[in-house]
């Protein structure tokens, strides 16, 4: 692990928001086991709640996919470990409310809520399984057509 990882680890730990992940894994029977970089798999996560195939409490990646498939798509993981570093910058347990607010903008904006959330931005929309439709609205028909007759 690089100092950042180590650091990050330690400041999600202290936080709150590991503890907090590793309750929500244990309630929802979870298998957890070590993965890269500090972070913790929860695999088999089978509540309703979020509809996510992942989802991330701190350093805990929480997977609906079984024991074995959790955490081997390196490109989904590198999202949920974005964050992850969210929780740590964020403080921690903060960061859940701050990220209900990114979502309800999103919401307002787009009609979803990762298209313009900042923090699913900045983890990667399509790394997250996200279609970014903010940008294509930018690029729609009725846009083209103005411009053409400008």
């Amino acid at each position: 692990m690089t100092p950042a990882q180590r650091l990050r680890q330690i400041a999600n730990v202290l936080n709150l928001s590991t503890p907090l992940g590793l309750v929500v894994a244990a309630a929802s029977g979870c298998a957890v086991s070590h993965g890269p970089r500090g972070l913790l798999i929860a695999a088999g996560y089978q509540w309703t709640l979020p509809h996510a195939g992942a989802f991330t409490l701190g350093n805990v990646i929480l997977y609906r996919a079984p024991q074995g498939v959790a955490g081997t798509n390196t490109v989904l993981l590198g999202h949920e470990e974005r964050h992850s570093t969210q929780y740590a910058y964020c403080l921690g347990l903060p960061f859940l409310a701050l990220y209900g607010i990114a979502a309800g903008w999103s919401m307002l904006r787009s009609g979803n809520p990762a298209s313009r959330n900042f923090f699913e931005r900045q983890a990667g929309l399509v790394a997250g399984g996200y279609v970014d439709t903010h940008n294509r609205r930018q690029g729609s028909q009725a846009d083209q057509r103005i411009e053409a007759t400008s």
